[in-house]
């Protein structure tokens, strides 16, 4: 059984210099989805988030080899849009305001009825605290810009204005800052960590 990996699929969205911005435009893709609000290295909520939607990203990955569909594929990268009420609290980093949705890219074949069922399948278990607010959404993104950040979260500064000074030189910001998390924190060294840096533009 031939196992996809839609990063290499969608590889001009789940693949970036770290040299140069780029335009893509990305078209409309269904995601589990979680919002909340506060800062992700203290938030509790958040953490409930990330546990929940990789439960059920894991299930309905193993519940699609098993049925009828009989297919394997690799369970997408966490992503992460943010946002606050006031732009200026979130441009200054007070990360208690901040407002989130993270969320797992998923394949074109998921539909809402084997979400609930995933979902079902988790709950029997041991449910994560925030499982019951996972859901399918529909997003597009449409026109962006995009660059691949090396290094920790507290160093993205200079490459989201990077990004920002792009965008800028041809028209407006617009939407929700959004990031792209490649590697796995509990093995990667901070250094290492690769993190799609993508914001939305007119």
């Amino acid at each position: 059984m031939k196992k996809i990996d839609f990063k290499l699929e969608l590889k001009k969205l789940y693949q970036a210099s770290a040299n140069d911005v780029a335009p893509v435009d990305v078209p409309s893709m269904g995601f589990l989805m979680v919002e909340g609000e506060g800062d992700p290295n203290t938030s509790q909520d958040y953490a409930d988030a990330i546990e929940a939607l990789f439960s059920v990203a894991n299930t309905l990955k193993s519940s699609i080899k098993k049925g009828a569909l009989a297919m394997d594929y690799v369970v997408m990268p966490l992503e992460c849009m943010w946002w606050a009420e006031d732009m200026d609290s979130f441009a200054a980093g007070e990360k208690s305001v901040w407002k989130w949705t993270a969320m797992i890219m998923q394949p074109p074949f998921i539909t809402s009825a084997m979400v609930y069922g995933a979902i079902a399948e988790v709950q029997k278990k041991k449910p994560p605290a925030a499982l019951s607010r996972v859901h399918l959404n529909k997003f597009a993104e449409g026109k962006c810009a995009q660059i691949l950040h090396i290094g920790p979260y507290s160093e993205e500064g200079p490459t989201i204005e990077k990004v920002h000074q792009f965008i800028q030189t041809k028209t407006e910001l617009r939407g929700k800052h959004h990031e792209i998390y490649l590697s796995d924190t509990r093995k990667a060294a901070p250094d290492k960590w690769k993190t799609i840096i993508r914001q939305p533009m007119q």
